[in-house]
């Protein structure tokens, strides 16, 4: 590095780029007709998708152009929402981070499904013909059940993070799928896919991978898997997305001064050991310290969700009490 920005021999040094002097530019006029191309391919057939009717959501972001581009090629007929980005606007308000948009869209139109992307559309969030949320959890369970009917889901096994809701477990657990858990984060995911042979996995944000397919989580890849899973089936979406039966989940940051000590903490080891006791087979106890901020996030799951909710404030006392409350 050192001998490139001073010249490489030359005695005199040059002086170190910046901004748009670094690197080079290189324009694809074709990569996003390439890139539909490839999510058509995917599926094949002869209009996979024909008759559906689809609201989708594009977030104003990187799905804007392709995805309605792709859906429609595939045979369905697509009611677009929020498709021009101005460089502001991406997320704002709409995509999968507010899929209620999408929701309202497809009750108001009777649309089949709707499909709300984020802005980088690695991700997505569908919703059914009942206006249902559709997420992560519920799309790697159809697309498991989907490929293991088809003898395509290899090991009969995905991966998805310690998030995922216990009802994803339970269904899958039923039908003889091995489930293997991963910290937060696709990349851990992918490694367990790529450690343990596996042709799916996900995390309950909505960001899934088809390893036939691809590396990493694509949206509008994962919605019209999805959406080709429905019409395979014959059955709509909230059927097929009902094998999943969500335990109630409570969700809690707790703002700490020491949250280092969390490991070391001999008092919150106790509580979770007795809250786990306590919930048995019909819950689960999840508390970790995240790695940006001086917080301890504590989840809980119940077969009932004021007995989730008091759980949480049975950890946050004890949490507080013994890290120091941070304000």
């Amino acid at each position: 590095l050192r001998d490139l920005l001073a010249g490489s021999g030359s005695d005199a040094p040059h002086p170190a780029r910046d901004g748009s002097a670094v690197g080079r530019v290189t324009s694809a006029d074709d990569a996003g007709a390439a890139y539909v191309g490839r999510l058509v391919a995917a599926v094949g057939g002869d209009s996979p998708l024909q008759g559906l009717r689809l609201v989708v959501d594009c977030g104003h972001g990187a799905a804007s152009e392709v995805a309605p581009r792709a859906l429609t090629v595939l045979g369905a007929q697509v009611e677009v929402l929020n498709a021009a980005p101005d460089g502001t606007n991406i997320n704002d308000g709409c995509g999968s981070t507010h899929p209620e948009v999408a929701a309202r869209a497809v009750l108001a139109s009777g649309a089949d499904a709707g499909l709300a992307f984020d802005g980088d559309a690695d991700r997505v969030i569908a919703i059914d013909e009942l206006g249902q949320i559709v997420d992560g959890d519920h799309a790697l369970a159809i697309a498991a059940i989907d490929l293991q009917a088809r003898g395509r889901l290899r090991h009969d096994a995905i991966a998805t993070t310690v998030m995922a809701n216990l009802g994803l477990r339970r269904a899958l657990e039923q039908r003889g799928i091995t489930v293997y858990e991963t910290p937060v984060g696709d990349r851990h995911v992918l490694a367990a896919m790529e450690e343990h042979d596996l042709v799916l996995g996900g995390e309950q944000s909505g960001h899934v991978i088809f390893g036939d397919h691809a590396v990493t989580g694509d949206g509008p890849l994962t919605g019209i898997l999805l959406l080709e899973a429905v019409t395979r089936a014959g059955r709509p979406l909230s059927k097929l997305a009902g094998v999943v039966t969500k335990f109630p989940q409570v969700l809690a940051n707790v703002r700490v001064e020491r949250p280092e000590g969390l490991d070391a903490s001999a008092p919150v080891a106790d509580t979770v050991r007795s809250v786990e006791a306590e919930l048995g087979n019909d819950g689960r106890v999840l508390v970790r310290r995240s790695g940006t901020e001086p917080v301890v996030r504590v989840m809980v799951e119940a077969a009932d969700a004021r007995r989730a909710e008091a759980s949480v404030r049975r950890l946050e006392e004890v949490i507080t009490r013994e890290l120091g409350a941070r304000t």
